[in-house]
């Protein structure tokens, strides 16, 4: 089963997931043991066909750390934190994090776009 820790020791994700906006952005760093890639890769490939499937989800991608490196970054958009929290709290999702290899460790945050003048738009 996959370890949380926290990105923000500030901001929990269930403090988060208190405030009503979209679009979020989601992004969960997980950190495993070499030996546990592939069962990492399929337990998120699961749990992404899950997502796929619910209100406000849009897109999600995900990244490996290059050079052997056992750190993979989720990016996933959803329309807003309630459609997001809705899908955490789905039968099906919860069923999934004991599929997760014991070594993974998960640091989930949600953000939000910003501005900064003359670099991005909002």
């Amino acid at each position: 089963m996959v370890e949380i820790v926290e990105m923000d020791k500030r901001i929990t994700l269930d403090k988060q997931l208190e405030e009503d906006i979209g679009p979020v952005i989601l992004i969960n760093k997980f950190n495993l043991d070499p030996q546990d890639v592939n069962q990492f890769l399929k337990a998120w490939a699961s749990d992404a066909e899950i997502m796929k499937q619910q209100p406000g989800f849009i897109s999600t991608q995900l990244h490996r750390g290059i050079a052997e490196s056992c750190t993979f970054i989720n990016y996933a958009v959803w329309e807003s934190t309630s459609q997001f929290k809705q899908a955490l709290s789905t039968p099906q999702f919860q069923a999934k994090k004991s599929e997760y290899p014991a070594s993974a460790i998960a640091s989930p945050h949600l953000f939000k776009k910003i501005a900064v003048p003359g670099i991005c738009i909002d």
